[in-house]
């Protein structure tokens, strides 16, 4: 016999049905149990969770029993006659808590969310009026606040709160989708409500006013708009934010149809692309405001002497090149053609040509589709690339392309961007990245003819061939002048049949020539003549000229040093390197590479693309390594290639220490003399150094692994871990940890292995995929165990510590915590004792033992005030203040408060000093000091709005609620 249906709601009352029969609830802490089950939506919730909900910081001995019999009674509910201890069909154990089994079919929550996904498609590929339709159909399922009818201190809990943020967010999708459709009406239900229950909320009254207007209701929307300000005003002290402004602009313009482009500009606040204004960063603080992200600006520079091109620009190009770009379509140029042909600087020089038109700004890419190393850009790095230039932060970031190509498409949604993707390999590679609603021009350079692109998304293709005679011929007089050119036309002439009218090639002989003025074009043309190379994988069947022959008679104008470090620049795996890159390949000065780089870049065979930084032309860099492979034996290859990883290596190691002291790396070997790190005098420079060698740690990595450096590749991939985790670049950190982890298990070394764990359980923890990283973790620890490895139990166990905290498992997160501080003491590591110890006290101080947590937070601020590590003594100083915030010594809290903040706006770590400052707002509180508490709040709002972060919602409610016992007052 089968089991009879149940279904279930909570957004609204808590109800559930079994078999069409809606079921009595039974007493408040059932519902409540069954109301925390239901928000969490068929995820496991762990017991400490359970329990912190229902009885906050004061659950009684017996909590746990309580829970157990409460979980019995629901079962019971759900299945009559179910035998006593059965496990039953709907609500099951599972990691360490229990799982009400749902689905969309059985729970308004989960049918809501799969219709918003829908919505949110349809809005992404453009068609929002399917999209208006499906938002409508989600927003009709919510029938009041979520688990209406719970007590209030359970609807507290963070997991309700988040739901709150997520109908919000909805509402504005919602509005923003109507606005574009043009069926306001089908929106103004849901804003309405959702304004009445956020009336502080500036984005969602934006897009009520906006809406309000629409639908042809104009005196409403300004009455609306007034009364915001009012209440803005009177309830937190601040002025209509920008938004708001907009908004009231667009009205008086009588123009809004173009509201929800307007409004998106202003409100990316919820993926953290746009910061809020504020008047201060903290209470009694005249500090900076907080800066907009500006408009992003990426188009590589435009070519002085950029000649020719001008029938192609003509023929395809043409209707945009000078007017006005037509906001209907989405323009997808894709420019194809031969390596050297000129593919990036044509697209380069026409992007900057039409800019202007495209006020929201400018996204370039170098896909690095032929790159002769083989490292092609994944889609997935390009559109994070892209998502972190448009000011989301890192969290806020999705796992999985696609979702994260749905993000990319929303933020550019009714905006005006120019966006260029430079060296794509197929199609493929390019979809991801391409605008999905009108007002966007994508240019697309490529070997390739992309004919999929042309197919699938009316592409306009111009295939580049070769410059004529007359071309080459305007081209050379640009760069040597024409009265040079003239004097020698014959010259020119047999010069330009060798360069087979390639500009790179052209290029090339025209800096030779410009550098030795006084040499005649013919005694050049000689010299190209009797030159010998080989090029054969740029062949093409329109040229017969040997471009390689170019590239070796420019090297010969270079001294040998400089020759031979061209060769071995190409064994860097990276899209560009430094000067100390440089030099560890060479294996000299870098006093004197850097004099060989400039030989290098005066005849054109590398670029500069930015101060110290150097990288090649494709075409340069096959040349390069076809060079190195033939004239450089494999014993010397391999040494320049192991200095160069050394050099990334012992300066990875340094940085990270810098930033992370605590951290316990396993030993290194010494770097050879001429691998000499970069020196870091402090986590300042160190940050610096990490940031701008990213993409080419990254692919060190990846060749390191893919060349039998099993053991490099783990340490510089764990040597990272700091890096990664203070910029929240989880998703590189995730894909560097599982190279990681696969060579560890290549060595078949068991410590290797039990770090590759736990380095990459860290990083999917941070990414939420818990049920990927404690096994992880528990199978590290076991390792470790196994291996008598003492600090890396300890180590493991902090991590199994967070992971207990993101379960609610308070209590467990301090036991671990406080074995990994014994393992510390007995280890005798000063640096990480002193890091477990606030973490120790931390907890402590969660768990209301707040005198336990000044012992240990006291000892551990000693500890890192010697050590010098200004981040652990910001969080200790967080830990302390929290501490006498709940003994009721509040001025012993400022002043803790006070420090924290202090070091980390010198640090630039925003997320930290936003729960610093929320928690200094509740002393000012608790104090009495009400004007204070608020400035505190608002610093704070600013902070999590900028960063798109959940926490922000809480940080609201406090402000309602000041302002409405203010005003009953």
């Amino acid at each position: 016999m089968g089991l009879e249906p149940v279904r279930f709601s909570v957004l609204g009352h808590v109800r559930a049905w079994r078999a069409g029969t809606e079921l009595d609830l039974g007493r408040p802490q059932e519902r409540a149990l069954l109301a925390l089950l239901l928000v969490r939506a068929d995820q496991p919730v762990g017991m400490g969770e359970i329990v912190s909900a229902l009885w906050g910081h004061r659950p009684p001995h017996s909590a746990v029993n309580v829970v157990h019999r409460l979980v019995g009674a629901l079962r019971r509910l759900l299945e009559p006659g179910l035998p006593a201890r059965a496990t039953g069909r709907w609500l099951v154990r599972d990691a360490g808590g229990y799982r009400l089994l749902t689905d969309s079919g059985s729970l308004d929550l989960l049918r809501f969310r799969e219709l918003r996904d829908q919505a949110r498609r349809a809005a992404a590929e453009g068609v929002p009026a399917r999209g208006a339709e499906l938002f409508a159909e989600a927003l009709s399922l919510w029938q009041g606040p979520v688990a209406t009818g719970i007590g209030a201190e359970v609807r507290a809990h963070a997991a309700f709160g988040l739901l709150s943020h997520e109908y919000v967010t909805a509402v504005r999708e919602a509005a923003d989708a109507a606005l574009l459709a043009g069926l306001p009406g089908t929106v103004l239900p849901a804003l309405r409500r959702a304004a009445a229950e956020h009336p502080l909320d500036e984005p969602l009254l934006s897009r009520l006013i906006l809406a309000l207007a629409a639908d042809t209701r104009r005196a409403e929307a300004l009455s609306t708009y007034r009364e915001a300000c009012a209440r803005l005003a009177g309830e937190l002290g601040i002025d209509a934010g920008p938004q708001l402004r907009e908004a009231h602009r667009t009205v008086l313009l009588n123009d809004p149809g173009t509201a929800a482009a307007d409004v998106s500009r202003t409100d990316l606040a919820e993926t953290g692309a746009v910061t809020s204004e504020a008047d201060e960063t903290g209470p009694g603080s005249a500090g900076p405001r907080t800066p907009p992200v500006p408009a992003p600006a990426q188009l590589p520079h435009d070519l002085p002497t950029f000649t020719g091109r001008e029938p192609e620009l003509d023929e395809t190009l043409g209707p945009l090149n000078g007017e006005r770009a037509p906001a209907e379509t989405v323009v997808i140029s894709a420019i194809g053609g031969m390596a050297g042909i000129g593919k990036t600087t044509l697209a380069v020089h026409w992007a900057h040509q039409v800019a202007d038109q495209f006020p929201d700004g400018q996204l370039y890419v170098n896909l690095r589709g032929f790159d002769p190393s083989g490292t092609v850009m994944n889609p997935a790095e390009a559109v994070r690339g892209f998502l972190d230039t448009l000011g989301v932060p890192p969290e806020r970031v999705p796992h999985g392309v696609d979702a994260q190509a749905a993000l990319y498409r929303s933020l550019l949604a009714g905006r005006r961007f120019l966006v260029l993707l430079d060296n794509a390999r197929d199609t493929d590679q390019v979809k991801p990245l391409l605008p999905g609603t009108p007002g966007c021009l994508t240019i697309v350079t490529s070997r390739n003819q992309l004919s999929g692109l042309v197919a699938a998304h009316g592409a306009r293709s111009l295939t580049l061939r070769p410059f004529d005679a007359d071309q080459a011929r305007a081209f050379l007089a640009r760069r040597l002048g024409a009265a040079r050119i003239d004097a020698e036309p014959w010259a020119v002439a047999e010069i330009t049949a060798l360069c087979a009218g390639l500009p790179l090639a052209l290029a090339c002989v025209a800096a030779r020539a410009a550098t030795h003025p006084d040499f005649t074009l013919s005694a050049i043309a000689a010299e190209l003549r009797a030159a010998h190379g080989s090029l054969e994988a740029f062949a093409h069947p329109d040229t017969s000229a040997d471009v390689g022959a170019v590239f070796s008679w420019s090297l010969a104008a270079v001294s040998a040093p400089a020759a031979r470090l061209f060769r071995l620049l190409a064994l860097h795996p990276g899209p560009d390197l430094s000067v100390p890159a440089a030099a560890a390949l060479a294996g000299r000065p870098v006093r004197e590479t850097r004099r060989l780089l400039s030989e290098l870049t005066g005849v054109h065979l590398l670029d500069e693309h930015a101060p110290g930084r150097y990288a090649f032309h494709d075409l340069l860099r096959a040349h390069a390594t076809e060079l190195v492979r033939t004239q450089d034996s494999e014993e010397d290859r391999g040494a320049a290639v192991r200095r160069l990883f050394e050099h990334c290596l012992h300066t990875a190691r340094a940085a990270g220490l810098l930033l992370a002291p605590h951290e316990d790396p396993m030993p290194l070997e010494p770097p050879a003399p001429e691998s000499v790190p970069e020196p870091l005098v402090d986590d300042t420079a160190a940050l610096a150094w990490l940031t701008a060698e990213h993409a080419g740690l990254l692919a060190v990595v990846d060749a390191a692994a893919g060349s039998g450096h099993d053991r490099l590749a783990c340490l510089l991939a764990w040597s990272l871990e700091p890096f990664f985790d203070r910029r929240g670049a989880w998703h590189d950190w995730a894909v560097v940890e599982q190279t990681a982890l696969d060579a560890a298990e290549r060595l078949g070394d068991p410590a290797m292995k039990a770090r590759g764990l736990r380095a990459l359980a860290r990083a999917e923890g941070r990414l939420g995929l818990h049920d990927r990283s404690r096994p992880r973790l528990e199978r590290a620890l076991e390792l470790f165990t196994g291996l008598g490895d003492a600090v890396g139990r300890a180590d493991t166990h902090r991590s199994l510590g967070w992971e207990s905290e993101q379960r609610g498992d308070l209590p467990g997160a301090l036991r671990h915590n406080q074995l990994a501080l014994e393992l510390f003491r007995s280890a005798g590591l000063r640096a990480a004792q002193a890091s477990v110890l606030n973490s120790v006290g931390w907890y402590h101080a969660l768990l209301g033992e707040h005198r336990q947590a000044l012992s240990h937070c006291f000892e551990a601020l000693t500890m890192l005030q010697d050590l010098g590590d200004r981040y652990g003594q910001a969080g200790t100083w967080d830990s302390i203040a929290y501490a006498y915030q709940h003994l009721g010594r509040h001025p012993h809290a400022l002043l803790g408060y006070r420090n924290a903040l202090s070091l980390y706006r010198e640090l630039g770590v925003p997320y930290p000093e936003a729960e610093t400052l929320t928690r200094l707002g509740d002393t000012h509180l608790a104090m009495g000091n009400h004007t204070s508490a608020r400035d505190s709040w608002r610093a704070a709002l600013v902070l999590l709005t900028a960063l798109g972060h959940p926490d922000a919602e809480q940080v609201r409610a406090r402000l309602r609620e000041r302002a409405e016992r203010r005003g009953s007052a």
